[in-house]
């Protein structure tokens, strides 16, 4: 698969307004996001790639400051080369360290995931993915049943299965991630992740006492009756993929009408990442 590159300028004082960009560009298929001193990348498959409907999403923002972007092709056999250039390892607090095979491990961090992100989206740089595991660090994953929604490379899934959970569940409509994940799970010797490929119609007719949805905005308000129904009682679920204002109020009035309540939230920048209790 190829992808399109998009190399984004901005001229704001404003961190927030490139997240607004990088939000706007989620909504139309865009899936990883690179982000630079001065602007970011963002990449999208070259067959979901839409140029008018590019455009439209961007107008409004043109009005509110000043940016420009270049479009240039990323064919797949180079796809890796991009990436190891670009990745450098994280650290969630003491306890999560996040490499890649190319990297030397640190024995002393409790947590270490070694990801080989390929095309898929998901190395715990963006926001919303660090403030996941975060959040998977305060609770409890100890024999549960866990089920991993757009799952990437599989981070949140491995770091389940590496909490304890007893099963994971993993979905992605990409191939790639869905390949990503079978692989990284190898990488670390984790047994018992299940990848799937697909959407919200492939999620099996079981219940699950955790689930970690970081996706967008809108593909979690139109699969958020699916959560409900595989989700059991007093099962808790884990959204990010989306801004404080207005999303979290939106995503929270959407979960109320399935009966998932709103617990706490973190926040970085503008991204967040929030618990729900059924």
């Amino acid at each position: 698969m190829n992808y399109y590159e998009l190399l984004f300028t901005t001229i704001t004082t404003e961190d927030y307004q490139q997240d607004l960009l990088i939000n706007a560009l989620g909504e139309i298929g865009f899936d990883t996001f690179e982000e630079l001193e001065l602007g970011f990348k963002a990449y999208i498959p070259v067959d979901a790639f839409d140029e008018a409907a590019l455009i439209e999403q961007l107008a409004p923002y043109r009005e509110l400051f000043t940016f420009s972007y270049e479009v240039t092709l990323i064919p797949q056999q180079n796809w890796n080369e991009v990436w190891e250039s670009n990745f450098e390892p994280i650290e969630i607090g003491d306890k999560i360290y996040v490499r890649a095979t190319f990297h030397p491990a640190k024995p002393e961090f409790p947590y270490e995931i070694v990801i080989d992100p390929k095309m898929a989206f998901g190395t715990g740089h963006h926001q919303t993915t660090s403030m996941m595991l975060a959040l998977m660090l305060e609770n409890e994953y100890e024999g549960k049943n866990v089920l991993d929604m757009g799952c990437g490379t599989g981070i949140l899934a491995i770091m389940a299965s590496k909490l304890g959970a007893v099963q994971v569940t993993a979905i992605d409509y990409d191939p790639v991630c869905y390949d990503s994940t079978i692989e990284n799970a190898a990488l670390n010797h984790i047994e018992n992740i299940i990848p799937l490929c697909g959407s919200k119609e492939v999620i099996p007719n079981e219940q699950y006492d955790t689930i970690l949805a970081n996706i967008n905005r809108n593909i979690l308000l139109d699969q958020m009756e699916r959560y409900a129904e595989v989700l059991k009682p007093d099962g808790e679920i884990y959204f990010s993929g989306f801004y404080e204002s207005p999303d979290l109020d939106i995503i929270t009035d959407e979960a109320a009408k399935y009966g998932l309540k709103y617990i706490t939230h973190k926040k970085d920048k503008e991204w967040v990442a929030a618990k729900f209790v059924k």
